[in-house]
């Protein structure tokens, strides 16, 4: 038997046993319509197979229901919990989430935002503040619902919600000071259109030098965000330069694969040396050894970023950007020690 793949709206009312208008009122706005109501309308959704047609709404000047993320990387670790968080929660109001990788790459980024507006999404969220002249542009003529993440700052162009970055650098040198270290290096990654990395190198290098610290240029690793790579890039120190007493990375991706070069060297982390990374991701805690690091709290940073793009697409989009910061901690495990002699 042939089937019909041509389900409608009234198909679905006729099989519910509502009007229309019943059944449209369920998607766009549920908490006006009764739950044994939306129950029924449910049922028949998935007797009929029926899906909305989006796209076709979207042309019509009806809401797409789609927001557009981009962020820099899926390879690893570092943005997961973020994502995760403003999916959630940006489902619980009726939205989908348009997913694209820029590999750190800003000039993609801008056509990767061009396509998401072809698609008509209803907002943008972006990761961090570093981009192109064009996205900003184009953000601004287009009028367009946005929020930054990851990275809050006080004179951001667009609504920003996160941890204040260079403050994570320094909250991270200062536990390393506090410890009695002094022979210390760095590994952070190319930070020339990376504000997140940018301002935790600033924060940490500040911070040192405040103390009479200077790094040495074989003591500055230069790595990408890959646990492979970092652990490369430690492994030719570790093999031609003398050894610091403890290595600030970037984030915990990097102090990851700076830990398996000590490891492999046959260095004990920490009773050799003390490494910590920055972001506390889901499996910093249960790495061995643990490792001390900054939380982020990227869940709590994904929920607000959602609710605050939610309201610039419902509310007034001329609006002054809204900026929220969410505080940062240092998280001291097992990767660090007290220097004792």
């Amino acid at each position: 038997m042939k089937k019909n793949t041509n389900v409608d709206i009234i198909d679905v009312a006729i099989k519910a046993g509502v009007s229309p208008a019943t059944v449209s009122r369920s998607f766009n706005h549920p908490n006006k319509v009764l739950k044994s109501t939306r129950k029924k309308i449910e049922k028949a959704i998935f007797q009929t197979g029926y899906i909305r047609n989006r796209a076709a709404q979207a042309i019509q000047g009806k809401r797409s229901g789609t927001v557009g993320l981009i962020v820099p990387t899926l390879d690893n670790a570092i943005f997961s919990n973020l994502i995760q968080a403003f999916s959630v929660e940006m489902r619980k109001h009726g939205f989908t989430m348009l997913v694209a990788t820029n590999g750190y790459d800003l000039n993609d980024e801008y056509k990767l935002l061009r396509s998401l507006l072809e698609h008509r999404v209803e907002g943008v969220a972006l990761i961090g503040h570093d981009h192109s002249e064009e996205t900003y542009n184009l953000l601004d003529i287009r009028n367009v619902p946005v929020v930054s993440m990851w990275n809050y700052k006080e004179e951001s162009k667009i609504s920003c919600v996160g941890g204040e970055n260079k403050e994570a650098g320094i909250e991270i040198a200062k536990h390393i000071i506090s410890l009695g270290h002094k022979k210390i290096a760095i590994a952070f990654p190319n930070v020339k259109e990376n504000d997140r990395a940018r301002d935790r190198q600033i924060g940490v290098i500040e911070y040192l030098n405040s103390k009479n610290i200077c790094i040495p240029e074989y003591w500055n690793i230069k790595t990408e965000y890959s646990v492979n790579d970092a652990r490369n890039c430690a492994e030719e120190l570790f093999k031609n330069h003398p050894l610091p007493t403890a290595i600030i990375a970037g984030n915990d991706v990097i102090a990851k694969g700076i830990i398996y070069a000590a490891q492999a060297n046959g260095l004990n982390v920490p009773g050799d040396i003390s490494i910590t990374g920055i972001g506390d991701f889901s499996s910093s805690e249960s790495s061995f050894p643990s490792i001390t690091t900054v939380r982020m709290r990227p869940n709590k940073v994904g929920v607000k970023a959602a609710n605050v793009l939610l309201e610039r697409i419902n509310g007034d989009r001329e609006a002054e950007p809204i900026r929220i910061k969410v505080s940062v901690e240092v998280k001291a495990r097992e990767s660090t020690k007290l220097i004792t002699n």
